[in-house]
């Protein structure tokens, strides 16, 4: 399967693994970057010398390309882009920020660029700034959102009429018949979360892991919109918040009830109360926990079928 995402990143698949926190250990990523994707690390949880030991632990994993997530808003950006320099990582993928911030930069050592946005206007923006390709991610999507809460069936033809470069679409996806779709509207690639979050390879807890597979249409939500929108699983930390937003709260009072670790007492320490459960609204068609390769096997089977299907006379007009 060659296309403009495959040639640009160098691999088999154009299927590229969000770069999640709490899920995106050294594990996951070199087990998709084997597969033929490409895996990301999730830096957003993890200081300078953390990220080092995960690049390492990755290059000694798989001799595939793989790259690194940095969310530009995380205190450590700086020093992770250049962990990153250092480490010899050819690949990244920045979010959550100015993608001007580290473009340059990061280009100057012949570093592939791809930033994620959730808007047309951003994704000129990326396109402005020099990226390689940009991913746009729907409101469907996991974890951090966007505030425009454009669906992803809308949001891949609005940013593809507006830039030239390639372009990977990311929120709602862990089908193949998702993957047809998609590229159906325009997208030269997919980058898949929560599907790889419920996979044997991912660093998130089984508790976390088990709620996935368990969840049903409904199961998830995008909250606390006045400080940073993010979609999730509704548990008890979930409704204290509904509470406090629907009680007029401020921004300070809802930092206040987040506080600090809250992400990772859920995903990665299991605790499914108190715990903040980030997934996408996808999580209610994932019905096991699997290992990468089964992933692929099925995304891959599922999408050579869904282009059968559409030659069917049931779908000529």
């Amino acid at each position: 399967m060659k296309n403009k995402i495959t040639q640009l990143l160098n691999i088999q698949y154009p299927i590229i693994q969000g770069g999640m926190v709490w899920n995106s250990g050294w594990k996951l990523a070199a087990a998709v970057s084997n597969a033929g994707g490409l895996g990301l690390i999730g830096a957003g949880s993890m200081k300078p010398e953390l990220l080092e030991e995960h690049i390492h632990r990755t290059q000694q994993a798989t001799d595939k390309p793989f790259g690194v997530n940095v969310p530009i808003f995380s205190p450590y950006a700086t020093a992770q882009i250049q962990t990153i320099i250092d480490a010899g990582v050819r690949i990244v993928f920045t979010s959550a920020g100015s993608p001007a911030q580290f473009t340059a930069q990061l280009k100057s050592h012949g570093i592939t660029v791809v930033h994620v946005v959730s808007s047309a206007y951003f994704a000129m923006k990326a396109q402005a700034a020099g990226v390689d390709a940009v991913v746009a991610e729907g409101f469907e999507a996991g974890g951090h959102n966007g505030r425009e809460e454009t669906t992803t069936l809308c949001l891949i033809p609005e940013v593809k009429r507006v830039i030239k470069v390639p372009l990977i679409a990311a929120g709602g996806i862990a089908t193949g018949a998702a993957m047809h779709a998609v590229m159906a509207l325009g997208a030269d690639g997919i980058q898949m979360g929560s599907r790889f979050a419920a996979s044997v390879e991912a660093s998130s807890h089984i508790n976390y892991k088990n709620l996935i597979v368990e969840a049903k249409e409904g199961s998830t939500q995008l909250r606390l919109k006045q400080l940073a929108p993010v979609r999730l699983l509704k548990n008890e930390f979930f409704q204290s918040v509904v509470q406090l937003e629907e009680s007029g709260a401020s921004p300070k009072e809802l930092m206040e009830l987040l506080g600090k670790g809250r992400a990772k007492k859920g995903m990665f320490e299991g605790n499914l109360v108190d715990g903040e459960l980030e997934v996408g609204q996808v999580a209610s068609l994932i019905d096991e926990i699997l290992p990468v390769d089964q992933i692929f096997k099925n995304l891959l089977e599922e999408y050579e079928a869904s282009i059968q299907s559409i030659t069917q006379e049931k779908y000529k007009f």
